[in-house]
């Protein structure tokens, strides 16, 4: 690895040092070997991952280290939060010269572990392993993770379970947060952290007449586009939290995620969520609201002559934030649909998923089966057939004297035939929990080819459960 330490460069209140805490009878999970070359590791340190991703050893010039940052959860304020179970223990530079972080998570107690164990248990690391993996083919910028480890040591949560780690990689772990506790705890590192912020992550930016404006134009664009990627596979992230949001756009903290099934835009996948305010529909409301608070952060470095101007510069960039991921999603949701990028290929696709919706279709497959013009399926599936075929006339009018071989292909490449189901996850947590891992890795290979046909697909890979079966309930715990 090629290491390029920078976070510990900036004040020491921002972080503290220390060594992860391994767990009892560490064994091997799963290994990203792949992502294990982008980032340039040498044969010795893939032939050592098990130790790297359990703890057991650290590298020489870093010292891992926890950070502290604050957040509002489910809507209020938390006050101090940080790293309660996870160490930032080193930054590498990959294949293209990004500089890359590696986390390592079930690390152990820090001090902000707050009531935490500082553990992750198996069921979590798995679900948190394969959905970046997941993200990641799909296109969508996430974390991801090297690899993970169990072990023979019980952690106790709903039921005793077995302690694990996973190494999880990030653009940055740099949260909406962080701004939050610095504004409310060490005011006087705003100026120093935004701009260290700015030259790692938008250098772009400092050419800018005032790059703090632009750098927030920056977060609010990604922020926007990676929602809307979310919505377009179906994805919710459930604990959308200030703390939960890093400043690159890209998709951090899995805790009680899904990929929807039955189209249900109130879905409430995380089962701690009774009010559903993190429910799929609301993600992009959320969205807006994270970067509104995060944006009154930034208020302080304004000179006092130019507060006001600066507060409706902010204003304006954050009214920026709708459109932005307007224009994203209604391009993304034509591309689903193999239609031209106009409104009225827009007004089509809605009513395709007013049908998904009022009949209670699976997404993911209802999608796929549109891409192969498997129009009789579909309809089959419906009771109100009058709405289907109303649809489906305006649908084939919309394509008339298109490109259709073009359209096809665009559709093929944004219409994926597995996203990773709730049941899936679930089946190769049971066989990993008896040591059988292969789940895991069927699951990891199929994937990481969303978009075509695997020979290791299983019929019950392109489908929910049976209406008769419980939808799997996932929960903050992990």
């Amino acid at each position: 690895m090629i290491l390029n330490s920078r976070y510990p460069k900036l004040n020491s209140k921002l972080y503290h040092q220390q060594q992860p805490s391994s767990l009892h009878g560490a064994k091997a999970g799963h290994f990203n070997a792949a992502l294990a070359n982008t980032l340039q590791w040498s044969e010795a340190e893939k032939d050592n991952w098990v130790a790297l991703c359990s703890g057991q050893q650290t590298l020489n010039d870093f010292e891992p280290l926890a950070m502290v940052y604050a957040g509002h959860q489910f809507g209020q304020w938390a006050g101090q939060l940080g790293d309660g179970r996870g160490l930032l223990i080193a930054q590498v530079q990959n294949q293209h010269g990004q500089i890359i972080d590696l986390h390592l998570k079930g690390a152990g107690k820090t001090p902000y572990s707050r009531m935490g164990d500082g553990r992750a248990v198996l069921r979590s690391v798995i679900r948190e392993y394969l959905a970046g993996h997941a993200l990641n083919a799909l296109g969508i910028a996430s974390s991801n993770a090297i690899g993970f480890t169990s072990s023979s040591q019980k952690v106790q949560r709903e039921r005793a379970e077995f302690g694990a780690m996973l190494l999880r990689t990030a653009d940055s772990h740099i949260r909406l947060g962080h701004f939050e506790w610095i504004n409310q705890y060490a005011p006087e590192q705003l100026a120093d952290f935004t701009q260290k912020c700015i030259e790692w992550h938008f250098p772009e930016c400092l050419t800018e007449e005032q790059p703090i404006l632009a750098f927030a134009q920056q977060v609010i664009t990604r922020t926007a586009i990676m929602i809307a990627n979310w919505q377009l596979v179906g994805f919710a992230h459930g604990v959308m939290n200030t703390d939960n949001l890093n400043i690159t756009g890209s998709t951090l903290d899995f805790g009680p995620f899904g990929f929807m099934e039955r189209f249900r835009p109130n879905w409430i996948n995380n089962h701690s969520d009774a009010q559903g305010r993190y429910s799929y529909q609301n993600q992009p409301s959320i969205g807006h609201w994270n970067l509104w608070m995060w944006l009154n952060n930034l208020m302080p470095l304004a000179k006092a002559e130019e507060k006001e101007q600066f507060k409706q510069d902010l204003a304006s960039a954050l009214e920026q934030y709708e459109p932005t991921f307007l224009a994203h999603y209604q391009q993304g949701l034509n591309n689903k649909m193999g239609l031209p990028d106009t409104s009225e290929s827009f007004d089509c696709a809605m009513q395709f998923l007013r049908i998904l919706q009022s009949e209670q279709l699976d997404y993911t497959q209802s999608f796929l089966r549109l891409q192969q013009q498997d129009y009789q399926k579909l309809r089959d599936d419906c009771l109100n057939l009058h709405q289907f075929d109303q649809f489906l006339a305006q649908y084939h009018a919309l394509r008339e004297n298109q490109d259709l071989e073009q359209l096809q292909t665009t559709m093929q490449q944004h219409n994926p035939r597995y996203v990773l189901r709730n049941h899936m996850a679930q089946r190769a947590i049971e066989a990993a929990e008896n040591d059988d891992f292969s789940e895991v890795d069927r699951l990891f290979q199929l994937l990481a080819t969303p978009f075509s046909q695997h020979p290791l697909e299983r019929a019950e890979d392109l489908a929910p459960l049976a209406s008769d079966q419980a939808e799997i309930a996932v929960s903050c715990s992990s």
